[in-house]
């Protein structure tokens, strides 16, 4: 029998048993082509599986069984490539097929879901006839918390046997570690952001603001490293007159950042003004390729930034940094997400607090009349919000110069009523004896409210201290640096031309040693200074209204903190 050219050289396999194999045909065959004889079906479905043929021979009873087991075994393989564990059990527990994913797991684990799964097929058997039926029963889903925290949740089925008994279960075993442990995370920052809100309640009316902004600061640092691993970081939120970015906390910075002039634009001014400007979060997993960064951290690799959200406005920014190379994934993304909308709400709660609290009056309230007091306060009150939210109108001005001219009027009645009785504050029956630490020392007091001014003057100069004053911050710094030098210099933080920061650091650059306090009645920190002048030095806050024992035991505290460091001028 001759052989067809056109198999010269193909490799073909042959299926079947001896009797079909022995046939003259077949080794005519192997004469021109590579022949291979495969009896059994396992055998030539591994065959196939691991070589490849040109052509395919067999009786057509043997190609029925083989295509059997070639379903068999692809179903099979697909067991074994499945990425959760696979595993048929039977009445007493015992494992009968195990898929790899399975046989990988430990053998604690195996036992405990075999254990589970006899639990569940008796559970079923024990069932009343008219809950199964005979009929398949519903899958039943149940966890697994097994050892080293790893959380397993296990979908087990019941097998029907010819008898339409309920004797082995087949179970589907997903790992969901991960999950469980991101939810647990999600908790704990949950809880995290709920305590930090509770800084700015009632929860912690012990404290002042200042020790609330640091322990807010203290707070954040503790949760960020506890909770997400990291511990540089900054939050700025936005100026909306200047529209550009304050630093308000920060922890692990470089002291460049507070130069920093961060406009709140797309372009020129870094990671932070990008995500204030477009709301977006920001990965920067090399900083030397990002052209954006604006160095923060001194030896940072990457950093993650994320928009400070209240309701539906972006207040700020939330800015974290890694020493480490593409430190930041889309998970740390997502919680750091989470955390800075806490951080926004207790920053928001803790500025309405002092508004509510301490909302200005241009009014140190001790033993002033009730009949002026009252007044007054809802007249500077209304000034200093107008001027807050609508500079520039001309009506307005028009307005505000009116309630100016109400001020002098209720000014000059204050002086009425109080000078025959000794003064506008303290005892009126007496005059206020010279404290030993005012005595002969120099101060400077600035704040923009004639009144302010002129009252606190009153009160040190009664106690021996001498008083110069100024009008603004400009004034402030001339006096400063053009006179004979001060012992104490006391300023309110929003004044025209040079804020109280400026003044504070025009006098840390002039002379170290001297002692600065600053005082503010427009919410917490209207432009982070307080913050900001903390770290550099700060001796003392005080919010206004405060009354003259407030002030006189910051002004005291502020010059023994000092005492024996001469000063400068």
């Amino acid at each position: 029998m001759t052989s067809p050219d056109f198999l010269r050289g193909k490799k073909i396999l042959v299926v079947g048993n001896p009797h079909v194999a022995s046939k003259e045909w077949i080794a005519s065959l192997a004469d021109v082509a590579d022949i291979t004889i495969r009896e059994r079906a396992d055998d030539v479905v591994s065959a196939l599986k691991h070589e490849r043929y040109d052509l395919v021979i067999s009786e057509q009873g043997d190609f029925l069984a083989l295509e059997r087991a070639a379903a068999a075994t692809q179903a099979s393989a697909a067991l074994e490539m499945l990425g959760q564990g696979v595993c048929i059990t039977d009445e007493r527990g015992e494992l009968l097929y195990a898929n790899a994913m399975m046989r990988a797991y430990p053998p604690e684990l195996l036992r405990q879901v075999c254990q589970s799964c006899q639990r569940a097929l008796l559970a079923i058997q024990k069932a009343p006839a008219n809950e199964t039926g005979g009929t398949p029963h519903p899958a039943h889903r149940f966890p697994l918390a097994a050892d080293n925290d790893q959380y397993f949740e296990i979908t087990a089925t019941p097998l029907l046997d010819s008898h339409h008994r309920h004797s082995q279960i087949v179970a589907v075993v997903w790992d969901v570690t991960r999950a469980r442990r991101l939810q647990k995370r999600v908790d704990a920052i949950d809880l995290a952001g709920r305590e930090l809100v509770e800084i700015g309640t009632e929860t912690a009316r012990g404290l002042s603001i200042e020790d609330r902004i640091r322990l807010l600061e203290q707070s954040v640092y503790d949760y960020l490293q506890n909770l997400l691993h990291f511990s540089h970081f900054a939050v700025l939120l936005i100026d909306k007159k200047a529209e550009r970015l304050e630093f308000v906390l920060q922890h692990g910075m470089s002291e460049r950042i507070s130069n920093y002039r961060l406009k709140v634009a797309p372009e020129g001014s870094g990671i932070s003004g990008y995500v204030a400007s477009t709301g977006r979060s920001y990965i920067c997993g090399d900083i030397a390729r990002d052209p954006l960064y604006l160095e923060g951290l001194e030896a940072a690799k990457s950093s993650l930034t994320v928009p400070l959200r209240l309701g539906d406005k972006i207040v700020g920014v939330f800015n974290i940094e890694s020493e480490q190379l593409n430190a930041f994934n889309e998970e740390d993304r997502q919680f750091a997400e989470i955390l800075a909308r806490y951080i926004a709400i207790a920053l928001a709660t803790l500025e309405l607090l002092v508004v509510e609290r301490f909302q200005t009056t241009s009014l140190l309230a001790d033993d002033v009349s009730s009949e002026i007091a009252g007044p007054l306060n809802d007249i500077v009150t209304e000034a200093a919000t107008l001027k807050e939210e609508y500079i520039g109108n001309d009506d307005l001005r028009r307005r505000l110069d009116a309630i100016c001219d109400n001020v002098a009027t209720i000014k000059r009645s204050i002086r009425e009523v109080a000078q025959p009785k000794g003064g506008i504050l303290g005892r009126r029956d007496e005059a206020p004896a010279v404290d030993p630490l005012l005595a002969g020392k120099r101060v400077l007091v600035a704040d923009d409210e004639e009144i302010i001014r002129e009252t606190i003057a009153g009160v040190l100069s009664k106690r021996g201290a001498e008083v110069d004053t100024a009008a603004d911050g400009a004034e402030a710094i001339a006096l400063f640096c053009s006179g004979p030098g001060y012992d104490l210099v006391l300023a309110d933080i929003k004044m025209p031309h040079k804020n109280g920061y400026e003044i504070f650091a025009a006098v840390k650059d002039r002379s170290p040693a001297t002692p600065v306090v600053l005082m503010t009645g427009f919410g917490y920190d209207p432009n982070h200074s307080i913050v900001r002048a903390r770290r550099e030095g700060l001796a003392g806050v005080l919010f206004k209204p405060f009354k003259v024992d407030q002030l006189m035991a910051d002004l005291r505290r502020a010059l023994t903190a000092h005492a024996g460091t001469p000063a400068q001028g």
